[in-house]
């Protein structure tokens, strides 16, 4: 009887969508918690190199040096109730650890993509010159067949000292005909 129940009894379908999927993939999303707007990296890296490019700049040193004086003498000189920071300066202190905070892993992404094209680059050498190898042995095989081949044929110069010989024998020979 229970050998019949049991044959009976239908196969639970295994719940499929977020909740349970394979086990061998990480999810790509949780339910329920926060998930973070989408943003394209190619965008985001090619925004980080202009950035980069820029800090790497004397104009980008010209104009921090200018904000900085700036910013001094209004909260040094300036009128006293329009002075947002005064003598230690910790203000400024801090927009220039925010801004050193965000510059350096934007200049290390832009590194990590030139890295990443010089690698592509390189690789690309390389082939073009294995390919070049490959040309230059072939075109050298080539040429050693066409010497040796060369060296069974007559070449011109060996054509024409051949000629000369017969034209004398038969100078030679004519001569020794009129004298008889």
């Amino acid at each position: 009887m229970r050998a019949r129940e049991g044959s009976q009894r239908k196969a639970r379908p295994e719940p499929s969508g977020p909740s349970r999927g394979r086990l061998d993939q990480p999810r790509t999303a949780r339910p329920g918690l926060i998930t973070l707007p989408a943003y394209d990296p190619e965008a985001f890296g090619k925004l980080s190199e202009r950035i980069a490019r820029f800090l790497g700049t004397g104009r980008f040193i010209v104009w921090m040096t200018v904000v900085i004086i700036a910013w001094v003498l209004w909260n040094t000189v300036g009128p006293a109730d329009l002075r947002w920071d005064n003598y230690p300066f910790i203000f400024l202190t801090l927009m220039l650890s925010l801004q050193a905070s965000y510059a350096a892993p934007l200049i290390l992404l832009a590194q990590n993509r030139q890295d990443d094209r010089d690698r592509v680059n390189m690789e690309q050498d390389r082939a073009r010159s294995d390919r070049n190898i490959a040309d230059t042995e072939y075109l050298t095989r080539e040429v050693a067949a066409l010497r040796h081949g060369l060296g069974e044929v007559a070449t011109r110069d060996f054509v024409r000292s051949e000629l000369q010989a017969l034209l004398k024998e038969l100078d030679e020979r004519r001569d020794t005909a009129d004298r008889l």
